[in-house]
């Protein structure tokens, strides 16, 4: 019997990325972060199949790791990374990013597009920073409210799946707070998320024409549905992040 689960694994399965980003995006944060050691230590986390991990490798002279909790991106990765030609740099962990098992002190640049709020913004920015050299940098892509009243469609939506969802403006004063200082912000374009949802949709449509149930299809794509409705409503911010002294 299909489930929802199945079917959102098919739809998801070999997407070029599976969060709102780009090659133009990655390549402007990685410019505002600035000066970088000559081989620098990166972590991708949350790196899903690596569209980020592989082109911060071809970027810079780094080791790049990417983690994932979800075996088949980290395979999907370690793919794109051969084709690319930077396997020697790129390698894979299977890991919680709540739960590092990296050495503190030793992550010159941690990056997160679209998965902080897995375990939330303030607790990403606990569990992250003692990971990070005393000049590393942390870059992450955050969901958030454009609006201090979004439409009740775009609030139910999102408080199913992320309700600690906070506006720009708490989040800034979050990460002040915890002793980071924000260096850039960037709030990603609609073409990022063409960029997400285009594959994702086209994927959707395969699996229609194959026979899955509508009422799955519709639940996978509800959240192409509610941005193209309530897309003003929210966004996706990128912050350019360092500890504080």
């Amino acid at each position: 019997m299909t489930d929802l689960t199945d079917v959102f694994w098919r739809a998801h399965r070999d997407l070029p990325r599976e969060a709102p980003g780009s090659v133009a995006t990655t390549r402007l944060l990685l410019q505002l972060v600035g000066a970088l050691p000559e081989e620098p230590s990166i972590l991708d986390v949350g790196c899903g199949t690596g569209p980020a991990t592989v082109l911060l490798a071809q970027l810079t002279s780094g080791q790049v790791t990417g983690v994932d909790l979800h075996v088949p991106f980290l395979q999907a990765l370690a793919e794109r990374a051969r084709s690319a030609g930077v396997s020697d740099r790129v390698t894979t962990l299977a890991a919680s990013m709540d739960h590092l098992p990296v050495r503190a002190g030793s992550v010159d640049l941690l990056w997160a597009e679209g998965s902080a709020y897995v375990i939330g913004f303030d607790a990403a920015l606990a569990a992250w920073r003692p990971l990070l050299a005393p000049a590393g940098a942390l870059v992450l892509t955050e969901a958030e409210w454009s609006t201090p009243d979004p439409a009740p469609g775009a609030r139910a939506f999102w408080n199913a799946g992320y309700p600690a969802m906070r506006t720009t403006a708490s989040n800034v004063e979050a990460a002040q707070r915890a002793g980071w200082q924000v260096c850039a912000m960037y709030v990603l374009p609609e073409s990022d998320w063409d960029d997400y949802y285009r594959p994702l949709a086209a994927r959707i449509d395969e699996l229609r024409r194959e026979g899955v149930a509508e009422d799955l299809l519709a639940q996978v794509a509800e959240e192409i549905t509610v941005r193209a409705a309530h897309g003003r409503d929210y966004s996706y911010t990128a912050y350019v992040l360092r500890p504080r002294a």
